[in-house]
This record gives C-alpha cells, structure tokens and sequence, in this order.
C-alpha cells in the first residue's frame, strides 16, 4: 500500500490550502480514512476522518474551518483547510484503517497504513 501527500506549503494567517492523499495498492473505498498531523515536540493528532460513507468527523479546534472528502473512483482524500492559524503548522499525514468496527478517529494505532507527510507552515 501506499498513500502520497500533497499541497502542503507556507501560507498566510488567514488563508486557505487544500491537501491531497494518492493511494494505491488497496482497496481503498472499503477503508476509513483520515488526516493527523504532528507539531515539533508534540503528539500525533487527529484531525479529521472519514468512513467508507463519507461521514466526517473533526476535532474541535478544526470544525468549521477544515473539511474532509474522499473520491473513491480516483483513490484519493482532501483536507480543505480554511482560515488557518499559527498553530495548525504541522506536518499533516493521511492514513487508512481497515474499517473492520468503531474507530477512534484521534488513536494513530487504529490506521494500519501511513503517508510520508506534508509540511503547512502558518505564519505572516
């Protein structure tokens, strides 16, 4: 398996940015998805996740500024991130878990596989 990052960059407090996730080698329309990211120094965080029927989920810090969307025919998933702050800078990574019961969208544990990541620095 493997799942690819992209659109990362510096940005403006303020602005927007959209990330994507390529995968291949899975299948993954029967896979929950979702983004982490991770702050120097700091634990690997939940972000945003999405379930085989595109239902979403998002922790607080984020709700109404990110969105989540997946496209099954291309294999890919999008974190829409708008109105970003200084302290979303992180390294954002996408991950996939098998879907099999509930899953803890904010344990890294839950998701078998992991993207390389994508640097978004907030700052004017």
């Amino acid at each position: 398996a493997q799942l690819v990052e992209s659109g990362g960059g510096l940005v403006e407090p303020g602005g927007s940015l959209t990330l994507s996730c390529a995968t291949h080698g899975f299948p993954y329309s029967g896979y929950c998805m979702a983004w982490f990211r991770q702050a120097p120094g700091k634990e690997r965080e939940g972000v945003a996740g999405i379930d085989t029927s595109a239902t979403s989920t998002y922790v607080d810090s984020v709700k109404g500024r990110f969105t989540i969307s997946r496209d099954n025919a291309l294999g890919t998933l999008y974190l829409r991130m708008n109105s970003l702050k200084p302290e979303d800078t992180a390294t954002y990574f996408c991950a996939a878990s098998l879907c099999l019961g509930p899953i803890n969208y904010s344990d890294p544990r839950d998701f078998l596989y992991w993207g390389q990541g994508t640097q978004v620095t907030v700052s004017s």
